[in-house]
């Protein structure tokens, strides 16, 4: 669904990604992990079209995007949850979660389906759907942001640290989502500085540092790797 080939971009002066190839497959969770400044963010960024990207590549569903808006992406389907959820003051759990159908073009019968499917996922955001979701705690936030994701029918679904801030109970159902998502065929990009807790859902995860990818492997190679943990940590 996704593949990144050899990116290059920077902000400003600074160079904040060399070479950095992904692929993210339908049906897999691919990690991104590295430390503060790795360059996880801006990998987000440039994929979904909010940060230019000098050289390389970016294809999604066989198709190359680089150069195209981030809103006409979103509507072919790469939906990226940014961090800090961005839910909308001032409005309900069910007008943010119809604002991602609306911003899609989904409507009518195909919404209300996709509004069900929701409920039934995060049973909480149906109790409370008049709230504002800004009144939300934050693990229901994070629930808020990722099924409003899936209001817009996404094919690949990026992630920029869903577990921060969060309960480790509401972590483990964040990701525990995830995982049923991809078994359903969704791809899923995933960045995360808690490795360990990414590398266990991961399908394949790359390690980035100074905006290079130094490390990949399956999430089970890399969870038994002594390099991850120099490389990570060093």
């Amino acid at each position: 669904m996704i593949r990144v080939q050899n990116i290059f971009a920077h902000i400003g002066p600074n160079q904040i990604l060399r070479d950095v190839s992904l692929q993210a497959d339908s049906g897999q969770i691919v990690a991104v992990i590295g430390a503060n400044g790795a360059g996880k963010t801006s990998l987000l960024r440039a994929i979904s079209g909010l940060l230019p990207v000098d050289s390389g590549n970016v294809e999604f569903n066989g198709q190359s995007i680089i150069r195209r808006p981030a809103h006409l992406l979103s509507r072919m389907g790469l939906i990226h949850i940014p961090q800090g959820r961005q839910i909308i003051p001032g409005l309900s759990v069910l007008d943010n979660l119809m604002i991602g159908a609306t911003n899609a073009g989904i409507s009518g019968h195909e919404s209300q389906s996709l509004l069900e499917q929701q409920w039934e996922r995060f049973p909480i955001l149906q109790k409370r759907q008049h709230i504002q979701g800004t009144a939300l705690s934050g693990g229901e936030q994070q629930m808020l942001a990722v099924a409003r994701g899936l209001m817009m029918r996404p094919k690949v679904l990026m992630l920029d640290e869903p577990s921060l801030g969060l309960a480790p109970q509401v972590v483990r159902l964040i990701m525990e989502t995830l995982n049923q998502l991809a078994a359903q065929g969704l791809a899923v990009v995933l960045v995360e500085q808690v490795a360990m807790l990414a590398l266990e859902y991961a399908h394949h995860a790359i390690v980035l540092r100074n905006g290079e990818c130094v490390l990949q492997g399956t999430g089970q190679e890399l969870l038994q790797s002594k390099d991850l943990v120099n490389t990570y940590l060093g």
